[in-house]
């Protein structure tokens, strides 16, 4: 009924043997299915690729033509960038996520803040020399960017006016900006995995990897609609409630309904009070408020803590709800070290959100999974 993690390695690899980067035969693209980003087009000695303003509705904030020769002849309003990119600079730990998933971590010459990368994969690959650290992804040191000699850099846009970003594009550096994380829904930000092959020309692989990945969460998604949804219309059961953050100086966030955590939420079969709001950003409340609305919540997911007495003593105020005191306290912790920034939650988390939506699954209903076990999400104790 449902494929788990080791399965889905297997095909993984049977895929890979399939499809690889940097093939020289013809390819069409496909629309995107739910991103709203970007765009991919194909032409006959080019693509494409078009990234859109997060700021600015229908706004083009750069265009990119990807070509196999540089002698190939395009438009001349954006950038032309020879593929496949060989060396690349990045400044996200979420593109790690989606460069290691197309197997082109060797092409990454330099990072910002390595030590928030849990990848252990990169890890062996820095240790061998070759990759450099850019330092801080607010501030890239851009004197480091040029000594790595990249074919480009890989970006997030965080604000209209990136000032490394413009000073690299003014010293003629390609800036590719991968804004998988302005992207409102689950699905919507595993499908930057298309656009961050279209760099490495390996768009074959990436629609078959997200074509899995869209199956596998369609297909949770499915069963929590006729196994949870459609039972708690008829009155057969009831739909967990859940609450979602911290309280931090006075001030306690939660997703909006089209939030991405919101639609995880939505998707999972969780009854959360601001389900409706739509809204797409985080939703600022004192505590007054969090105490009315979620006191009995059944649920609380995304805690900062790693123990439940880690908690109490973050804010006394934790412990005045139901899901602290009956200890279903949950954070996305399970796959970062102690002590340690690094967090596979925002790595592999962003290319497969179906293994997010099966965690959510598991604390709520377990018995849909019954052989499912956790992958992100860990319970406080």
């Amino acid at each position: 009924m449902f494929l788990f993690r080791k399965q889905w390695f297997l095909l993984a690899a049977l895929v890979c043997l399939l499809f690889s980067c940097g093939q020289p035969e013809a390819y069409r693209t496909q629309k995107n299915a739910y991103a709203q980003g970007f765009s991919i087009e194909q032409a006959d000695d080019y693509t494409k690729v078009e990234v859109y303003s997060p700021w600015h509705d229908d706004a083009v904030l750069a265009t990119y033509y990807l070509v196999r020769d540089m002698s190939t002849k395009v438009p001349s309003d954006g950038i032309k960038l020879q593929v496949p990119v060989k060396r690349l600079s990045t400044t996200s730990v979420t593109h790690i996520g989606l460069i290691a998933e197309l197997g082109q971590l060797d092409k990454v010459c330099g990072v910002c803040n390595p030590e928030m990368i849990y990848c252990p994969e990169f890890h062996e690959l820095s240790l061998a020399g070759g990759v450099s650290n850019l330092g801080d992804a607010m501030q890239v040191n851009v004197e480091r960017v040029l000594l790595t000699k990249p074919d480009a850099v890989m970006v997030s846009t965080f604000a209209q006016g990136d000032v490394s970003s413009e000073q690299l594009m003014r010293l003629g550096m390609p800036v590719i900006f991968n804004n998988e994380w302005t992207e409102r829904t689950p699905l919507a930000r595993a499908e930057w995995l298309r656009f961050t092959a279209a760099f490495f020309d390996c768009m074959p692989l990436a629609d078959s990897l997200f074509a899995q990945v869209e199956s596998r969460y369609q297909q949770l998604k499915a069963l929590v609609d006729t196994e949870v949804k459609q039972k708690a219309d008829s009155g057969e059961l009831r739909l967990r409630t859940v609450m979602s953050g911290n309280n931090f100086r006075g001030t306690w966030y939660v997703p909006a309904g089209n939030t991405y955590m919101g639609v995880l939420f939505k998707d999972a079969g969780a009854d959360y009070y601001y389900q409706s709001d739509s809204s797409y950003t985080s939703i600022p409340l004192g505590v007054e408020e969090v105490v009315r609305h979620f006191s009995d919540a059944d649920v609380w997911f995304g805690s900062n803590a790693r123990s439940l007495k880690d908690l109490a003593d973050f804010d006394e105020k934790h412990t005045w709800f139901k899901a602290y005191r009956q200890a279903e306290v949950y954070n996305f912790y399970r796959r970062r070290p102690e002590g340690s920034d690094a967090n596979d939650f925002w790595e592999t988390g962003v290319v497969h959100p179906e293994l997010i939506l099966s965690d959510l699954v598991k604390v709520l209903y377990p018995n849909l999974l019954p052989d499912y076990e956790l992958y992100f999400v860990e319970k406080l104790k």
